[in-house]
């Protein structure tokens, strides 16, 4: 078997659907993307741990652990690598539940595999952009980009791969509103687009990390009808 490129991504696909994972795969292998998957939640852990990925697409719903719980165990060994969920439900409390234990992005079924392929290129080319500072500060918390984690009283947290480009994206826009389309468009990518909640959810979990009173922020703030400034 010829080896892949040393520059190739991968691709983990944990769904037990077989006509969907044999449509992804195609449709990434198309694509120069090499694809391992499997349908059970545990396999898909074991793999991470073993073998590791540039991205992960999960179901939440599998025959052995449920996407929930799988996205936390992957997280509890890996704050970096961008994970997004597949659901078959719509309610948005299991997005926000999805986001809450860590996942980066959701699609919800049935969806367009364009779709998916379009927010799995927006990841990569925002992952091959060389960072030249390695350290935000915003108040009382240090950010560092290549570990990805905040600091804030001594206490390290990890911080997802969109976490940190939109904290990034936030601080070279320090001071200035920005919109939660610029938002979408810059990190998520413009043939991406989730839905302006996405922009929310991900602000309430920053909101957590950053700041002392969730209620009353001092640098991450609401600009109403519009989006968002932080302050440092």
């Amino acid at each position: 078997m010829q080896a892949a490129p040393i520059d190739k991504k991968r691709i983990l696909i944990v769904e037990d659907e077989p006509d969907i994972v044999r449509g992804l795969t195609d449709a990434l292998e198309f694509e120069n993307l090499e694809v391992a998957s499997t349908g059970l939640g545990k396999e898909g852990v074991r793999v991470m741990r073993e073998r590791g990925a540039d991205c992960v697409i999960l179901d939440l719903m599998l025959p052995d652990l449920n996407g929930y719980q799988v996205c936390e165990e992957i997280r509890s060994f890996n704050s970096v690598v961008p994970i997004i969920i597949l659901t078959a439900r719509g309610q948005e409390s299991d997005k926000v539940r999805g986001l809450e234990v860590g996942a980066d992005d959701y699609v919800t079924k049935p969806f367009s595999v364009a779709e998916l392929l379009a927010r799995i290129k927006a990841i990569f080319r925002r992952l091959h952009k060389v960072e030249a500072q390695e350290l935000l500060r915003i108040g009382e918390c240090e950010v560092n980009l290549r570990k990805h984690t905040l600091t804030r009283a001594r206490k390290v947290q990890p911080l997802t791969f969109y976490e940190v480009e939109l904290l990034k994206l936030l601080c070279e826009r320090a001071e200035e509103p920005v919109s939660r389309d610029e938002i979408l468009d810059k990190i998520w990518g413009v043939e991406a687009y989730p839905s302006n909640r996405t922009v929310d959810n991900f602000i309430v979990k920053l909101r957590k990390k950053v700041e002392e009173d969730q209620k009353e922020p001092r640098h991450i703030l609401t600009v109403y009808g519009y989006g968002y400034k932080l302050v440092r």
